[in-house]
């Protein structure tokens, strides 16, 4: 065994397999949404051999065959497979500590679908059927080219109204980048700011005006958490119990809520397009670029790491047969 190996965290041995990969990742600050997933993955694969084998006594055969099975069997994408790999990666690595090299498995195919992308008058039909927080959400989503999570994820320190801009912290990736903030947006941000503040104000008197934050600020600026700077710029509807800590908090609000509702809105307009959240994000870049934007200008809003990702959406303006019909010309 290595000296790295000898200087690791190792996991109480009197837990049970879940509960020491549970301590593990919060020794290493993973996220609790991270957390969820890692053990969802985890428990699928010991379900795959029906319980009937400990990782410990697992190798490259159980691992790859596995990862087969979901690319084979269950049909997942490529994103997926890679999720299910990193969190066996860490069971094995940082909980089991004997790290599996060099498996060979059937890969998941990549899906290199054209996005799905709304016209401009398509956008205002859906916008008007939204109402409330779901209403300045979409616009958001439109209007910055913000992932759903990123835009709930929102904190009040990260609108900059002078600069016209938009802050994001730990983006997908674990990236930080700065996107615009629409000028149309901006009065209604303000009034929902000092909502925010309204209902701080009233979790502070009800003893619970703690926000949660990164292992790592909190450490940092233990006063953070009750600043209203730090608060959620879309905060849940009501409290509950931060399910590591144990504390009364106020989080952000649900993805569900939006998701739904524009689901929704998308049906009552009948748009026959398959419309998400994530429709309007394609539309940001879309739309930027069919009024001119450069396309490095955009892969810089958008976070793409490459700009192949960005090019994506050339490809959807190509796509758009700007000829008239043979058969117009007979009227």
């Amino acid at each position: 065994m290595s000296d790295d190996n000898n200087h690791k965290f190792k996991p109480d041995p009197e837990l049970k397999l879940m509960d020491q990969v549970k301590q593990v990742l919060r020794y290493h600050h993973y996220s609790y949404r991270t957390e969820k997933i890692y053990c969802d993955w985890i428990i699928r694969l010991l379900k795959f051999f029906n319980y009937k084998i400990h990782p410990k006594d697992m190798g490259k055969n159980e691992i790859e065959k596995f990862l087969s099975y979901l690319a084979t069997e269950k049909k997942i994408s490529a994103a997926t497979q890679q999720q299910a790999i990193s969190a066996i990666q860490f069971l094995f690595k940082e909980v089991i500590q004997n790290p599996i090299c060099n498996i060979q498995y059937i890969k998941a195919k990549k899906r290199n679908s054209i996005p799905v992308v709304m016209s401009v008058d398509e956008v205002k039909s859906l916008l008007s059927q939204l109402t409330g927080h779901n209403l300045l959400l979409a616009k958001f989503l439109y209007g910055s080219g913000l992932r759903l999570r990123e835009a709930i994820r929102l904190r009040v320190k990260d609108l900059d109204f002078d600069n016209e801009q938009i802050l994001i912290y730990d983006g997908k990736g674990k990236k930080n980048r700065i996107t615009v903030f629409p000028t149309s947006l901006q009065k209604d941000m303000a009034f929902q700011i000092q909502k925010v503040k309204q209902i701080h104000a009233n979790d502070i008197e009800d003893g619970c005006g703690s926000v949660w934050l990164p292992d790592a600020l909190e450490r940092k600026y233990p006063n953070a958490s009750v600043d209203i700077q730090w608060q959620f710029l879309f905060p849940s509807e009501k409290t509950s119990i931060d399910p590591r800590t144990g504390i009364k908090r106020r989080h952000h609000i649900h993805e569900s809520s939006i998701q739904k509702a524009v689901k929704n809105a998308a049906q009552k307009i009948r748009i026959n397009k398959r419309v998400s959240c994530h429709t309007f994000r394609h539309c940001f870049a879309t739309h930027l670029l069919e009024n001119g934007a450069h396309i490095r200008q955009v892969q810089k809003l958008m976070g793409h790491a490459n700009i192949k990702t960005t090019e994506i959406y050339l490809h959807v303006i190509d796509t758009k047969i700007n000829v008239k019909s043979p058969l117009d010309n007979l009227n």
